[in-house]
């Protein structure tokens, strides 16, 4: 009896390696596969014996097929063992040597005609085999850009299985592709803040959001601009560096989500479910574990419109993810960590009707209405949030007013001033932004003086700041002063982070 190995991996953020043994023998008429396989798995059965006879080879089909997919304990899905399966069949039967070359990792996903198409999650792939020692990996050629991300490691692209063969073999030895760097250069959005007319508050404390990664509530009467800042705010984004495009292009290709001819993200993730999202949608999960609308907004922006409309459920569970940057899906055959590090930006109507406040337009609610309504956002989820901001509904003549308003340009410019200080301030630390510190980064490079002190002691008292709030006033207060370019926090960038921290609908 023959036996040959050959290495794949699974699908997943959290991928691991798995061995994929194949055994002919004499005797009965079977194919079987084991080791957990999932539906798609043992239906590879039909697409391997087809891509296999169309490439010019014969099936064993007198002969027991026996494929082993180690560890026996971990379920295996997708159709990203198809190529490693083929070429163990071709190996074990003797119809094709192999000659020793490096130690090779191998996905890919076969066609009948024996053509290797796409699979999703090649990046974590990648980064698996670099990290487990290999110096060689087979993708399907469309596969091959998004792998070559990683440096350390051949990238052979196959467009069939046939040519995975001539160059296992040694005949036909296929080029690796070169190293896909980040490619530098302004993406250009079609949208900027000059088109917002008003609204200096919010687009303020949108400038701070994204000066320090600090989370944003807008609540305002419909129609005053909340959709539209929202979807604005890329414009003032920082790009993404290089660890960051590769953490937030892991999550969507393991998706399936990458854009086509695409290997790598370029703009943070924009991510605004409608708010019928169920908790899987939101969090991550289903049948196949996948990644959800928080990991998919990984070093980007979840936008939740209609807060109050989304289930409380849902909401609930942004409360750790909002706090960690990771969630953890639990499932009887399995758990998963997904990253979601992102930054909350929400918008609310202050009431049912959505008029309370209005300057012209009365409010038909009820008190009880309106206490159920904001009530429907939790205190615990609220602590969360650094910056509560009114939008309110603008008079015709500020709408139509002739005066230019400043555009997303130049806003950008003193976040990313406002991200350098932090850059050179976190240098030795994992944290990136000020949203991110933790008790004892706040305590060291958020000090105040005693004006301020006694400021912030006076707002603490009056309206009972939890330690979270009071940590989250700090934190916002020391982006304001790096907008500002000043090195020490000021009574006026307290006060400003305590002006943003309560309004008049939500005292907490």
């Amino acid at each position: 009896m023959l036996s040959r190995l050959v290495s794949a991996t699974l699908l997943g953020i959290d991928a691991k390696a798995v061995e994929v043994e194949v055994d002919i023998g004499l005797g009965m008429k079977n194919y079987v596969t084991v080791g957990l396989p999932d539906a798609a798995v043992k239906e590879g059965r039909e697409r391997v014996k087809s891509a296999v006879l169309n490439s010019g080879f014969f099936f064993p089909s007198n002969a027991p097929v026996t494929v082993n997919l180690a560890p026996a304990d971990l379920r295996k899905e997708g159709t990203t063992l198809d190529l490693p399966i083929a070429l163990g069949i071709l190996a074990a039967s003797g119809q094709v040597r192999f000659e020793a070359g490096p130690k090779q990792l191998l996905a890919g996903e076969l066609s009948l005609d024996g053509t290797v198409k796409p699979v999703p999650g090649v990046l974590s792939m990648a980064l698996l085999a670099r990290e487990g020692g290999f110096r060689q990996m087979l993708v399907p050629s469309a596969n091959a850009a998004e792998a070559a991300l990683v440096r350390g490691l051949e990238v052979i692209p196959v467009a069939s299985l046939s040519e995975a063969c001539a160059h296992l073999a040694g005949r036909a030895i296929i080029a690796p592709v070169s190293h896909t760097p980040l490619e530098e250069g302004e993406v250009l959005l079609p949208l900027d803040f000059r088109e917002v007319r008003g609204q200096a508050m919010a687009k303020r404390a949108l400038e701070v959001a994204a000066a320090g990664g600090h989370h944003v509530l807008m609540v305002g009467p419909p129609g005053t601009g909340k959709s539209l800042l929202a979807a604005r705010m890329p414009t003032i984004l920082p790009p993404m560096t290089l660890e960051e495009a590769i953490e937030a292009t892991r999550v969507h290709s393991c998706a399936g989500l990458l854009p086509a001819g695409e290997p790598i993200l370029r703009l943070r993730p924009f991510r605004s479910p409608h708010h019928t999202i169920s908790y899987a949608g939101m969090t991550g999960g289903g049948q196949n574990i996948q990644p959800g609308e928080i990991s998919l907004a990984h070093q980007g922006v979840l936008f939740l419109d209609e807060l109050t409309e989304f289930r409380r459920d849902v909401l609930e569970a942004l409360r750790q993810p909002l706090e960690d940057g990771r969630v953890t899906i639990t499932r009887a055959a399995q758990s998963l960590t997904f990253p979601c590090a992102f930054l909350l930006l929400s918008a609310m109507n202050p009431c049912p009707c959505g008029f309370l406040g209005h300057p012209s337009k009365p409010c038909r609610c009820t008190p009880n209405q309106i206490k159920q309504y904001q009530g429907r956002i939790s205190g615990p989820l609220l602590d969360r949030v650094d910056l509560t901001v009114e939008v309110p509904a603008l008079s015709f003549d500020e709408m139509d007013a002739p005066e230019a308003e400043e555009g997303s340009a130049a806003i950008r410019d003193r976040v990313l001033a406002a991200r350098e200080r932090q850059a050179r301030r976190f240098s030795r630390s994992r944290v990136r932004v000020n949203g991110r510190m933790g008790p004892s980064q706040i305590q060291k490079h958020c000090a105040l003086g005693p004006e301020a002190r006694t400021l912030l002691k006076t707002a603490a008292d009056r309206f009972s700041l939890s330690g979270r709030g009071l940590h989250r006033v700090l934190k916002t207060a020391r982006t304001i002063a790096d907008l500002e370019g000043a090195e020490a926090i000021t009574p006026s960038h307290v006060a400003e982070a305590l002006q943003f921290r309560f309004s008049r609908y939500f005292e907490s």
